[in-house]
């Protein structure tokens, strides 16, 4: 019977469909998802209309017959070999960190636009999609809304993909500005920064596709976004598109700079450029939209869902270096130290960040900081690198061992080792800060190591007298027995740590031994 033993209902040997949706639910993999789209047909067809509203059974032939084509996806998922073995896991931190991040009610909307203006700023969205397609999204993540500069993390792969990067780049850099996205500044050559603010997207539109006309340019980049989304149709906000352009005096004033200074390749429509780059700036999707096309960066350029490989790896290689030096604003330097991930923003308060090789993560809280940036999003991205290690630099420090943070690549036990390695290098070295980093990331802070020493034991035997008091506060057992029969208070005793051992014996209450 092999895998499909994960779907046995009863002693029959029958196999339950139900339950082999429900596997892959927990899995990440939807009902909606393209790759197992032969099989929810074939499931529907075999339940007769008698059994709508009863479970359905199978003999081990008729399931075997409803799931071949599918067969890859579905065993991999049942087996816990897809990109994230411990979904459910990470599904739970998402959920605990937006349950958190949603009490945030700082910042402001975008203003200089009116329509983004009138957006409810309480609206909020997560939503993931891992490298293999596991998808899970939680707040408002159907509610669509106009990609603003994210969509110009798509206008420069289209540009790489016709042209080539020497080609592109002898029109725009591929330098930080250290100033606004929308400041009037250019680099010493006279060129846009890069790609990822608004100089360096005007001109991205006014590289692709100069042979069509304005209306096949625009459906050539929406056609990609589609694509990138997993084939879902994305939308066109007009309202956003007319309110921008009756607004967009600096974006002109840099069009015209730019003409000025040579930038453009020759025969430039600026008026038909700077239109494209409104109406670019104007496409609408959602977050589970935006989360596939993240994955389909993190990737290397193929859609997780449907295997369509939109852009080359090179070309994404490119985007991604761009995206983690330049994307985030003048907030880029701060977020690449902090974060260490590729990521892209926009005014309308969308987000999305790209750990390559794993998943893709959209964020969509219209509340704004100072630089631009939605103020819950990059609130979500600290979060997620405090509990895992996603950092592209974390594996310089023991790939999260010591650290505590989970690696989301393992399977639970392996991530529980993990964490609990962690958590005893923190208590011997009286690091708390990194205990209650570990505790909000529901590291069991009384778990135990081979051996049965726990953190308690750790920190008692080095004399970090704040950090026991900090685990017996928090309810872990004063009185842990490891394999050789001791407790904590033996480890104190045992160093001449006299108060704290007083301190554990009160709280194990046993008479002292001292």
């Amino acid at each position: 019977m092999g895998v499909f033993g994960c779907f046995e209902q009863d002693s029959s040997g029958l196999l339950s469909p139900d339950r082999l949706l429900e596997v892959l639910r927990r899995a990440g993999i939807l009902p909606d998802d393209p790759r197992i789209a032969e099989t929810i047909d074939n499931l529907e067809r075999a339940r007769p209309a008698r059994l709508r509203t009863e479970p359905l059974l199978l003999t081990v032939e008729e399931f075997a017959a409803a799931t071949r084509g599918n067969r890859g996806i579905i065993e991999r998922a049942a087996r816990g070999e897809l990109a994230v073995p411990d979904f459910p896991a990470l599904v739970d931190d998402l959920q605990r960190i937006y349950q958190e991040v949603h009490a945030d009610r700082t910042g402001a909307v975008a203003a200089y636009i009116p329509q983004l203006a009138r957006v409810d700023a309480d609206q909020f969205a997560m939503s993931v999609c891992t490298v293999d397609g596991q998808r899970f999204s939680i707040g408002d993540a159907g509610v669509n809304f106009c990609l603003q500069s994210v969509s110009k993390t798509v206008s420069y792969c289209l540009t790489l993909e016709e042209h080539g990067s020497d080609t592109v780049h002898r029109h725009v850099g591929r330098e930080p500005s250290g100033h606004g996205f929308n400041e009037l500044t250019f680099n010493k050559a006279g060129l846009p920064h890069n790609p990822m603010i608004n100089a360096g997207a005007i001109m991205s539109c006014a590289l692709i596709q100069r042979g069509l006309d304005a209306a096949d340019r625009f459906d050539y980049v929406a056609e990609t976004w589609k694509r990138l989304a997993g084939g879902r149709s994305v939308g066109f906000n007009n309202s956003v598109y007319l309110s921008e352009r009756n607004t967009a005096d600096r974006n002109f004033a840099l069009g015209y700079s730019m003409r000025e200074r040579g930038a453009f390749p020759p025969g430039t429509d600026l008026l038909a450029t700077l239109e494209f780059y409104f109406q670019c700036c104007s496409i609408e999707l959602n977050a589970q939209q935006l989360a596939v096309a993240a994955a389909s960066l993190a990737n290397a350029g193929v859609c997780p869902l449907t295997e369509d490989p939109v852009f080359s790896a090179q070309t994404v290689r490119h985007c991604l270096s761009l995206m983690s030096s330049c994307g985030m604003y003048d907030f880029s330097g701060e977020f690449a130290f902090t974060i260490g991930l590729p990521a892209k923003s926009g005014v309308s308060g969308a987000l999305m960040l790209v750990v390559p090789q794993l998943m893709g993560i959209a964020i969509w809280s219209p509340r704004l900081d100072a630089q631009g940036n939605s103020v819950r999003g990059i609130e979500v991205c600290r979060r997620l690198v405090d509990c895992y290690n996603v950092h592209t630099y974390d594996l310089l420090t023991g790939n999260g061992a010591e650290s505590g943070k989970r690696d989301p690549r393992l399977k639970r036990q392996q991530s529980a080792i993990e964490g609990i390695v962690g958590l005893c290098f923190a208590a011997s070295q009286g690091d708390l800060s990194e205990i209650r980093r570990m505790a909000a990331c529901n590291v069991p802070l009384g778990a135990t190591d081979y051996d049965g020493r726990t953190a308690l034991h750790l920190a008692a035997a080095e004399g970090h007298r704040e950090t026991v008091e900090f685990l017996l506060s928090v309810g872990v057992d004063p009185k842990p027995v490891d394999r050789w029969g001791g407790t904590p208070f033996d480890d104190a005793n045992r160093s001449g740590h006299r108060q704290l051992a007083r301190l554990l014996a009160d709280a194990a209450d046993t008479p002292g031994r001292i």
